[in-house]
């Protein structure tokens, strides 16, 4: 799980600050506030690991990616080639990470990994990008145990790095006096600095908990496939509903011997009955089921009974967003173990009392179990909705989920540069630090509907007075 996060000179920020990442965490703010780059640098680190090509330092996006960025110059902070895009993020490990040295014996454990990097535009002639600097640091778990460090610097004016670590000695090998030339994407130890040291094998191992935590990360985009009539699946599991919730269906079929505890002291249900009793609290359908159309053939139908009727109808004959909102619901169930969700506008196209609910599905997400174990999800949500946040405050007030485990965030562009606000949430679900007009000026609207009202029946009766 990602427990902090800090992006300067990207898109429309200059610093986001340090962001408190929690179970929930929650990105506002108004349309173009720049909260949505949140999640696509994010996503361009995601989809660079996964690319072929371990010497691009950012891989921005192609046809078929979540994300495409431009150039480098398109995405940095007002398009300031001069300027250098820097992050750094901390997350939890799975399991403890253990780094010995095996010329010294010390022994550096921790369960929590921070990493940093800064990212410079080099020769201007090719808009060649690289890394000016990368570090790690291994959080030690115990308090009599030191945390360990490990840094690659670009040396000023050469195409070289050196690598040094604290407090860990990095022993050269007799012989390897070669300068330190490729470094792997925006994370990576090469396998030329392993060979270089007697006791760096342990590079190796934080390239792989980086490659890790950004393949744990699953991505569901604001506009969603339409519903269809028929699906066709072949038997394979997908490894998520899709960007655009295209693969819903196949995950749903392919999750059906799964079983979910949807929160604690609740029994585990099967995958697709989870799906339906969630549909059915939002109270948008009745009962949902998926069926082949025959034992010969591979298409499979959606049928839906609605609110108030007794009849199975096709998917696409229903309320548009019972087919909006069920890739969400899928993805947040079929993800697997410890990942990381990142979603835009889940309650896109639900009416306000279905968006309240889904703020209770995604508590019931956050704390939801399989083979009775923790499932560990973390989503990260960009969102519109003020039914959504005000059910998340009411469930903090009543105990149902603590503040620390929600975590948000108001993208404020009355300033200049834009700033990433947290709300102050207390105890009692309070925000401390409502800004203005947060979700539009309800006051005001009223206040104006009154004295139109006032004005109205005041000539009105002008009138009526002139017709007697």
């Amino acid at each position: 799980m990602l427990n902090q996060l800090r992006i300067r000179n990207f898109k429309s920020w200059q610093d986001t600050g340090r962001i408190r990442m929690a179970p929930i965490t929650l990105f506002f703010g108004a349309n173009s506030s720049g909260k949505s780059s949140i999640g696509q640098f994010l996503l361009m680190l995601k989809q660079t690991i996964e690319s072929p090509d371990r010497k691009a330092v950012f891989y921005p996006g192609g046809k078929n990616s979540a994300v495409q960025l431009g150039s480098y110059q398109e995405m940095i902070f007002r398009r300031d080639p001069k300027k250098k895009i820097t992050f750094e993020y901390q997350w939890s490990l799975p399991r403890n990470m253990e780094i010995g040295d095996p010329l010294s014996d010390d022994v550096f454990s921790g369960d929590k990994l921070r990493f940093s990097a800064k990212v410079e535009r080099g020769n201007a002639a090719r808009h060649l990008i690289q890394i000016a600097k990368l570090k790690y640091c291994l959080l030690a778990d115990r308090a009599n145990h030191s945390s360990l460090s490990v840094e690659l610097s670009r040396k000023p004016d050469k195409h070289e790095y050196e690598a040094s670590a604290s407090p860990y000695n990095l022993v050269r090998k007799q012989g390897r006096a070669w300068a330190l030339k490729d470094v792997v994407r925006f994370y990576g130890f090469s396998n030329e600095a392993v060979a270089r040291y007697q006791n760096a094998g342990f590079m190796q191992e934080l390239n792989l908990a980086q490659e890790k935590l950004f393949n744990s990360l699953y991505y569901l985009g604001p506009l969603r496939r339409k519903a269809e009539r028929l699906y066709k699946w072949s038997g394979s599991a997908p490894e998520s509903v899709g960007y655009d919730g295209g693969d819903t269906i196949a995950a749903i079929l392919a999750a059906r011997d799964r079983k979910i505890s949807p929160g604690y002291g609740k029994n585990a249900k099967p995958f697709e009955e989870i799906i339906a009793s969630k549909l059915k609290e939002m109270n948008l359908i009745n009962a949902f089921r998926v069926k082949p159309i025959s034992a010969q053939r591979q298409e499979h139908e959606v049928k839906v009974r609605a609110k108030g009727s007794k009849d199975w109808v096709d998917l696409p004959d229903v309320g548009f967003g019972v087919s909006q909102v069920l890739p969400v619901l899928a993805q947040c169930f079929y993800a697997p173990p410890g990942s990381i969700i990142l979603m835009e506008q889940p309650e896109i196209h639900l009416h306000p009392s279905a968006q309240s609910v889904l703020a209770d599905v995604m508590i019931a997400v956050i704390r939801s179990k399989e083979n009775r174990k923790e499932r560990g999800i973390q989503l990260i949500i960009e969102s519109h909705s003020e039914h959504f946040l005000r059910r998340l405050q009411r469930r903090i007030a009543e105990g149902e989920i603590l503040k620390e485990e929600v975590s948000a965030y108001f993208a404020n562009i009355t300033r200049t540069p834009a700033t990433l606000e947290p709300l102050d949430i207390d105890d009692y679900g309070n925000i401390q630090n409502w800004p203005q007009d947060f979700f539009g000026d309800e006051m005001g609207d009223i206040i104006e509907q009154s004295k139109a009202a006032i004005k109205a029946r005041g000539q009105n009766a002008k009138k009526s007075r002139q017709r007697k």
